[in-house]
C-alpha cells in the first residue's frame, strides 16, 4: 500500500465478530459494506484524528459466498469448484478521520482457466492459498496461471481497490 496511497502507515486487526454481518445480512454487498465499517469503527475509537481505511472481501460463485479455506482439503474442494467457471469479488471499505465517514463498494469479474489437479496440489503446497478469500491470489497467476482474465479492479481481486480508495481520500478527506 505505501506505493499506492501513503508512504506511512499502520496496519492494525480489529477484534470484531465478522459472523455478525453475515447473521444480520442476506446480500453480499452489505455484509461487506458492514464488515469494512464495524472494523473502521473499532480502529477510530483509539484513533480519532487519524484517517482510519478498513476493508473486507469475499468471493462469491454462484451466490455462494466463499471464504478462506479452513485447510488444504478445503482449499482442493474451493479451487475444484472456481475452475473454468466465473466469479466475482466483492470488497466493502469504510474510511473515517474525525467525524467524517465514507463507505464504499467494489466488484470485480474473474474467469479461472480449467485447473489440473496437480496445479491445484502443487498451489495448494505453496502455502499460498491458506490465508485468502476463494482460497487464491490474483498475484500468484504469474507462478500457478488460475486466472483466465480478469475485468474491473484488479487491486480489488487483491484484496484492496486502491484506485477507489485513493479517489474517495481525495474527494473527501483533501488527500
Amino acid at each position: 500500500m505505501e506505493k499506492y496511497i501513503s508512504p506511512s502507515f499502520d496496519i492494525i486487526v480489529p477484534d470484531i465478530d465478522e459472523s455478525l454481518s453475515f447473521k444480520s445480512f442476506n446480500d453480499v454487498r452489505d455484509i461487506v459494506k458492514d464488515i469494512s465499517l464495524r472494523k473502521c469503527l473499532e480502529i477510530a475509537k483509539e484513533h480519532k484524528d487519524d484517517i482510519v481505511i478498513a476493508a473486507d472481501t469475499v468471493v462469491v460463485l454462484d451466490n455462494e459466498i466463499i471464504g478462506k479455506p479452513k485447510d488444504k482439503e478445503d482449499a482442493y474442494k474451493i479451487l475444484s469448484k472456481l475452475s473454468n467457471k466465473e466469479h466475482y469479488v466483492y470488497t466493502g471499505y469504510a474510511i473515517k478521520q474525525g467525524d467524517k465517514l465514507v463507505q464504499g463498494l467494489v466488484r470485480s469479474e474473474v474467469l479461472f482457466n480449467e485447473l489440473s489437479d496437480q496445479l491445484i496440489k502443487d498451489y495448494i503446497a505453496s502455502g499460498s492459498p491458506m490465508d485468502k478469500a476463494g482460497a487464491y491470489g490474483l498475484q500468484d497467476n504469474f507462478t500457478f496461471h488460475i486466472v483466465k482474465s480478469t475485468s474491473g479492479s484488479e487491486s480489488n481481486i487483491i484484496g484492496f481497490p486502491v484506485d477507489e480508495i485513493k479517489e474517495d481520500l481525495k474527494k473527501h478527506f483533501n488527500y
